[in-house]
Parts: C-alpha cells; sequence; structure tokens
C-alpha cells in the first residue's frame, strides 16, 4: 500500500496548502485522490515534487500489507 502521510508533513514544512498545490498545477479531484489515498500518476508525483522541492520519498511511503 502507497501512504500519503509524508506528503503532509512536508508540505507543512514548506508552509504549502492543498490551494498551493492547486496553484501550480495540480487539481483538485487528483489533491481529493491523495486524500483518500487512491493512485496517482507518475506525473502527478514529479509535480508534487518540484512544487515542494523534494524527493519521492518525502511525500509517499510504501506499507507492505
Amino acid at each position: 500500500m502507497i501512504s500519503f502521510d509524508p506528503l503532509w508533513q512536508t508540505m507543512k514544512k514548506a508552509g504549502a496548502s492543498t490551494y498551493t498545490l492547486q496553484v501550480n498545477g495540480i487539481s483538485s479531484s487528483t489533491i481529493r485522490r491523495i486524500k483518500s489515498g487512491s493512485s496517482v500518476s507518475t506525473n502527478t508525483l514529479d509535480t508534487l515534487c518540484k512544487i515542494l522541492n523534494c524527493s519521492v520519498q518525502d511525500i509517499i511511503n510504501y506499507i507492505p500489507e
């Protein structure tokens, strides 16, 4: 299972909100998908990393089921 818990921590450290993500190209529907733990594209992960100036490990982690 992929968890987006690190994303929220990284956003807090960066002083970013979901509005920040939307202004920079992440759609509201994608934000809803992230909040619900649904899958997102690698393009979305790339955009999140660019917006937050971080690596993938700072926004997702893998939790074995």
